[in-house]
């Protein structure tokens, strides 16, 4: 390391950080987005917000919602960035000059932050004059980013990821798709963003706070009771359709609480006189040799076709028909279907409840008329931010609970995990993320005391990937990021938490 005239650090390359990837690109357009407000609307910043597939949404910390004139000058800030392929440095700083840098520039709770970590020295990001806090890498340079677009959209602006990458004729050639808006999604995130105004718990400071003054226990119940109201709105949903709603689905990405969610949900809806009985979508797959392959030759677990749908649809339509059946069960050991429970649907006022990936996708239930389907998205939408501009992703929310419940329940160390990640990752994008909109209801499954807890869990899982071993570069950069959080122990999560499903010794059986 070599100290410059500034008594900044300038940090050469340590070959951890991953040089590019769809997650660096979108950190560091968020980056470029707050440097292009500070620059082109003084004394005005961002909070960086939902990341929804290829947007993301951006409000206002202060002050009206954007006009046409300043989007226009936004996107020309941006475009001169990148067009000239400005350089993005990482240094090291002066914790106090740094503190006192955000303090004067409206971000007291990255200050603060700074101050409560109690290091000499802290990392930043710098663009030009536009310094950010690090907590993830970012692209070495603008010119690799993407072509984008900025909406403006309620109180804020949408910056939006085109296809394409980097480079003046892309820019100027490429066309630009039509933007498909998600409304229920955009509606279930304005009412998180509420909610956390009432509470007033904006970033990791807070988090860190009431942990270090031993308050967070009232703030733990005020989340989970959050969770209640959601999923009890949702139970009142149904129940205003139920001469019609037959099957409850549930679908979302890995590690968004699928199954914790159905278990709860059965509850609220006992409590309004609907019976219901849990189906899972696992027991329903097809032997291996009967699955299709994926790129790599494996079976594709994660396609519509490795499930026996016509087995599926043939028992959902004998017990709506009041026939008795026995509901088959996957052994993950054996790879063969058996023989389960036998059950059958009593009473006009019974519902089945099926959670999977696939719950959403009509394909898996054509033979159920529409009106008789309800169904539920359930995901991590957001999460408490470190600061205004790093959010902590949805993606790495989902990533650190399957590292943790990928270890407690079957055995997989971090590195097995964060091996598959990436392939998961694409099943989802594949199978669940294009049938969003056609949900009935959302359900934002993320608990803002959760990081401090799964850093408990997994901090030491993750320290132990060695520096050889592929995964270390991503297990470096989910610690920086948990870095900024204190740590919370388990014995702080109630038994009926959703975040039960991952870290074990919960009320529910799995």
């Amino acid at each position: 390391m070599r100290y410059d005239t500034k008594n900044e650090i300038s940090l050469e390359p340590d070959g951890h950080s991953p040089a590019g990837g769809t997650a660096a690109r979108r950190r560091t357009m968020a980056f470029l987005t707050a440097a292009a407000v500070r620059e082109t609307l003084p004394g005005r910043s961002v909070y960086a917000g939902l990341s929804l597939d290829d947007v993301l949404y951006f409000t206002f910390t202060r002050g009206p919602k954007p006009g046409d004139d300043e989007i226009d000058r936004l996107k020309a800030a941006m475009l001169r960035w990148i067009e000239r392929d400005a350089e993005i440095h990482s240094r090291m700083m002066d914790y106090r000059e740094a503190a006192d840098y955000f303090e004067k520039n409206g971000q007291s709770d990255t200050a603060r932050l700074i101050r409560q970590r109690g290091k000499a020295a802290v990392k930043v990001n710098r663009l030009d004059d536009f310094i950010g806090l690090y907590a993830s890498p970012l692209l070495p340079r603008a010119g690799a980013l993407p072509l984008f677009d900025i909406l403006p959209h309620h109180n804020g602006f949408l910056l939006r990821f085109l296809p394409g990458y980097g480079g003046k004729k892309d820019r100027n050639e490429r066309e630009t798709e039509e933007f498909i808006k998600k409304p229920k999604i955009f509606s279930a995130y304005e009412e998180y963003k509420k909610w956390r105004r009432i509470t007033g718990v904006r970033s990791a400071w807070h988090i860190n706070r009431m942990i270090d003054e031993g308050t967070i226990a009232d703030f733990i119940r005020i989340n989970e009771a959050f969770h209640e109201k959601n999923l009890s709105k949702i139970a009142d949903e149904i129940h205003d359709r139920r001469k019609d709603v037959k099957l409850v689905l549930i679908a979302g990405p890995s590690s968004s609480s699928k199954t914790t969610t159905a278990k709860r949900l059965s509850i609220y809806l006992k409590v309004r006189g609907i019976d219901t009985t849990v189906i899972s979508l696992d027991d329903y797959y097809l032997h291996p040799d009967k699955v299709p392959k994926d790129e790599n030759g494996q079976p594709d677990f994660e396609c519509l076709e490795a499930l026996d749908v016509d087995c599926l649809n043939r028992q959902l339509l004998e017990l709506f028909d009041g026939k008795e059946i026995t509901l088959p069960v996957f052994d993950f050991k054996t790879q063969t279907r058996e023989a389960g429970r036998t059950i059958r649907l009593g009473n006009r006022r019974e519902a089945l409840i099926i959670e999977g990936i696939h719950g959403l996708n009509d394909a898996l239930t054509p033979q159920i008329a529409s009106e008789n389907k309800f169904k539920i998205y359930v995901s991590v939408l957001a999460q408490i931010a470190v600061d205004s501009l790093n959010r902590v992703s949805a993606r790495d929310n989902r990533l650190l609970r399957r590292i943790v419940r990928d270890n407690q329940f079957r055995g997989a160390s971090a590195s097995r995990t964060l091996a598959t990640w990436d392939s998961v990752q694409r099943g989802a994008e594949k199978h669940i993320f294009r049938f969003e909109n056609s949900a009935d209801a959302v359900f934002n499954s993320a608990l803002d005391y959760e990081l401090p807890v799964l850093k408990f869990c997994a901090e030491h899982l993750l320290r132990g990937i060695e520096p050889d071993a592929p995964e270390y570069g991503e297990a470096r950069r989910l610690l920086d990021m948990l870095d900024n959080f204190n740590v919370l122990q388990p014995q702080a999560v109630p038994g009926f938490s959703i975040l039960r499903e991952f870290i074990g010794g919960g009320d529910f059986k799995y």
